[in-house]
């Protein structure tokens, strides 16, 4: 190869791995691995963690059966949960975990990005910066902290419609198009510029559609309401430390120094998760310390609020059952943190890929009535 050969070479690799579309390429699509891609904010444990109690199963479901290309097979619920490229699975009963799985080399202490899932994580931040007032109310326009997207004509968004996915902010959640604004604002190094960039829908305002250019802008407002602390700061202190986490997280920046991306990639071990669930099934109250003020995660649980227009999402969490008050966070490759008062269940999925399972809330719902 000649020099001029290799100095092309290299000025290629440096183009492709500095800019947005070059980390598309090479990135492809969101994975389990993402969280080693990217700069990161790193979030302390706190020196006393809180355990749950041990009553293992060796199983919590009876076996699978499955119809494939006409014949029926039978597979344990373990193997059933291997072959859906679940690494974690998680059953917590009580305060009591009564099934814990890994698959593939994944063990209790290995980190899995939340995707998604940060989005309900944002949205608890959210009630305690109201909590601690740094957010006067829901109901105020966003412009009250990021004036410079009045030019944008967001004066008209408010701090609801951010949470509840009804902003009427267009936006394009593909992440298969390298070009689109979800693509744009994962591999992206510049969020708060790809966030300038954002335009109002004409009459879509107050009309649900799912963005994560709401959840990101929220975590602008966020940031911007703490006056010069940092998103990961802030729930080290209110949310990490008082729930006894077991592990160390993080979360994802746009840049080195930069920026959280809190439409995602908070990222976190299986066990942790799921107290992030017990806070909620608790009504925000951690062992008699009130994190999150009960009114807070009423609004957000309760179907019957109907915040967002819809019967299925509000306050950046999904309602899977009205009846059995259920709800979950979820993110992009089927990872879960499922909440059943009623039975006072939580389930931890993590996984690879949704794998064949396209409705793992039936599944959840199945295993949180098992006695």
């Amino acid at each position: 190869m000649t020099k001029k050969s290799i100095l092309l070479l290299l000025l290629t690799l440096f183009f492709i791995s500095s800019c947005k579309l070059g980390r598309f390429v090479i990135y492809n699509f969101a994975d389990i691995n993402d969280h080693k891609k990217f700069p990161k904010r790193d979030i302390e444990k706190p020196e006393k963690p809180f355990n749950f109690e041990y009553k293992v199963r060796d199983q919590i479901a009876k076996k699978v059966t499955l119809n494939i290309k006409g014949k029926e097979k039978v597979y344990t619920f373990d193997e059933y949960l291997e072959i859906n490229k679940t690494v974690a699975f998680l059953v917590i009963r009580k305060d009591t975990v009564i099934y814990e799985k890994y698959f593939d080399g994944y063990d209790k202490e290995k980190v899995v990005p939340s995707f998604s899932m940060a989005k309900s994580v944002i949205s608890m931040l959210i009630g305690c910066a109201i909590d601690d007032g740094f957010i006067k109310s829901v109901d105020e326009p966003i412009t009250n902290y990021l004036p410079e997207l009045k030019k944008n004509g967001f004066e008209k968004v408010t701090i609801s419609n951010l949470l509840n996915m009804t902003s009427g902010i267009k936006f394009n959640e593909s992440y298969y198009n390298p070009f689109g604004n979800a693509a744009s604002i994962y591999y992206g190094r510049n969020l708060k510029k790809e966030i300038s960039k954002l335009k109002l829908e004409e009459g879509n305002i107050n009309t649900f559609s799912y963005s994560s250019g709401d959840s990101q802008i929220l975590g602008l407002v966020l940031e911007a309401s703490l006056k010069g602390r940092k998103i990961s700061e802030y729930l080290e202190e209110k949310i990490w430390k008082p729930l006894g986490m077991e592990y160390n997280a993080s979360w994802s920046l746009d840049k080195k120094g930069g920026v959280e991306k809190t439409f995602c990639c908070l990222n976190s071990v299986a066990i942790d998760y799921a107290k992030l669930g017990r806070l909620f099934l608790n009504n925000g109250n951690w062992n008699g310390k009130q994190i999150i003020s009960k009114e807070w995660v009423e609004k957000t649980s309760k179907s019957e609020n109907n915040l967002s227009g819809v019967s299925y999402y509000q306050n950046q969490w999904w309602i899977a059952d009205k009846d059995e008050m259920s709800y979950f966070a979820q993110g992009i490759l089927g990872q879960y943190i499922y909440v059943n008062p009623k039975t006072e269940t939580i389930i931890v999925r993590l996984g690879k890929d949704y794998g064949k399972q396209s409705n793992w809330k039936s599944i959840f719902k199945t295993i949180s009535k098992v006695d």
